[in-house]
């Protein structure tokens, strides 16, 4: 098992930053992809970002693409997701998930969540 937990979310005017963190526990041994993604209440879940093990490998979902930046510390056994030029339909519940089963992003291959952080961006 391995046990994710977000921090990092909050308040912030339109056009500031946020960095949140994910950290993970338990059975971190192997080699697994992590990722963010998103959900506003009586909305699907949607993909925000993604990396492989290594860090050589992102993704991105368009309406965040050139203004997020998702990284890693394998070391810290951390994923992080730098928000800069937030909107305010960045507004969301961000959950951190990771793969046990793949090294790299693969849709719909995320196994493990955390319970999610608020970002909410005022305009």
């Amino acid at each position: 098992q391995v046990q994710l937990v977000e921090s990092g979310g909050g308040l912030v005017q339109a056009g500031g930053s946020l960095r949140l963190s994910c950290a993970a526990s338990g059975r971190t041994s192997g080699s697994y992809a992590m990722g963010w993604f998103r959900q506003a209440p009586g909305k699907e879940r949607e993909f925000v970002a993604a990396i492989n093990w290594s860090g050589t490998n992102t993704y991105y979902a368009d309406s965040v693409k050139g203004r997020f930046t998702i990284f890693r510390n394998n070391a810290k056994n951390t994923v992080y997701l730098q928000m800069d030029d937030l909107k305010p339909e960045d507004t969301d519940v961000y959950y951190c998930a990771a793969s046990s089963r793949y090294s790299d992003y693969v849709q719909g291959g995320m196994n493990y969540w955390g319970k999610g952080t608020l970002v909410t961006v005022s305009s």
